[in-house]
């Protein structure tokens, strides 16, 4: 992300009257996570009220994320909410619009890195279950633009693209991270026209999901836990036939505001990175 410059841009906007000290507190350390999930970002708000403005209510957080969009406009940047693929858990991240995606990257990562992350983007959008294995990854690794990539330097870049929020690895496959979802839905439709997969219900753009063996239509696993929900017997939305998959559990605020389990063990049950 271009960190310099959208802090350079920030403090050109100090002064507009709709942001408050609580507000720009808020931004700075959001932009310092890139993404959080919505129960980090409540709680995120809270304590920049605590901070600037203790005795003011604490405000609708879809309003108070809409009066910082209202000026990061001009710059181009937005909070923009989604859902985890996996199991549906509300999300926020800070996301550029100005740039193509993958030069967001850029100043983090060197060309021969960037493009070890395009091959892995496209074995990702081109498989059925939107991983790709380290194995297939590495195997690309002579094929890289700019200085030469060892596989064992192959294997630490991808272990960078982890840690900053762009891939997910699980039992050695990777898939986009949530955060790059946000981020890339555009860039991956228009780069990837011909192997870009979409959700029936939301149409959103799909990376992981379930699919009906009969007329092949796909479906986000959180929505198809939402559509099913109720289903005695779960038929496909399009072709009406048997939905043969599992219908998976995802996340339910009540049910988890309910069972009252703590925050860490949470994280550790689900073992997602976040």
């Amino acid at each position: 992300m271009q960190g310099g410059a959208r802090r350079a841009g920030l403090a050109g906007i100090e002064g507009d009257s709709v942001m408050t000290d609580v507000h720009r507190r808020f931004l700075q350390l959001l932009m310092t996570h890139g993404v959080l999930e919505e129960w980090d970002v409540q709680r995120l708000q809270r304590h920049c009220y605590q901070v600037h403005d203790r005795s003011a209510p604490v405000e609708k957080l879809e309003d108070f994320i809409h009066t910082i969009n209202s000026v990061l406009e001009s710059l181009y940047i937005e909070i923009k909410k989604g859902v985890t693929e996996d199991d549906g858990r509300p999300i926020y991240a800070l996301v550029n619009l100005a740039t193509s995606s993958i030069s967001k990257m850029a100043t983090d990562f060197a060309e021969n890195e960037l493009d070890l992350f395009r091959k892995a983007l496209e074995l990702i959008i081109d498989s059925e279950s939107g991983f790709a294995s380290s194995t297939n990854i590495l195997n690309l690794v002579d094929q890289l633009k700019g200085k030469k990539m060892r596989k064992k330097e192959a294997e630490q870049v991808l272990q960078k693209f982890v840690q900053n929020k762009w891939l997910i690895e699980k039992e050695g496959e990777f898939t986009l991270h949530s955060r790059a979802i946000l981020e890339m839905e555009q860039y991956i439709r228009e780069t990837h026209p011909d192997a870009v997969k979409t959700c029936n219900i939301c149409r959103g753009l799909l990376i992981q999901g379930q699919s009906c063996e009969t007329c092949g239509i796909r479906m986000h696993l959180p929505c198809v836990a939402k559509y099913f929900r109720s289903a005695a017997e779960p038929r496909c939305p399009h072709c009406n036939d048997y939905w043969p998959h599992e219908i998976p559990e995802v996340f339910d605020p009540e049910k988890e505001r309910d069972a009252g389990v703590p925050r860490q063990s949470r994280k550790s049950l689900r073992a997602r990175q976040h």
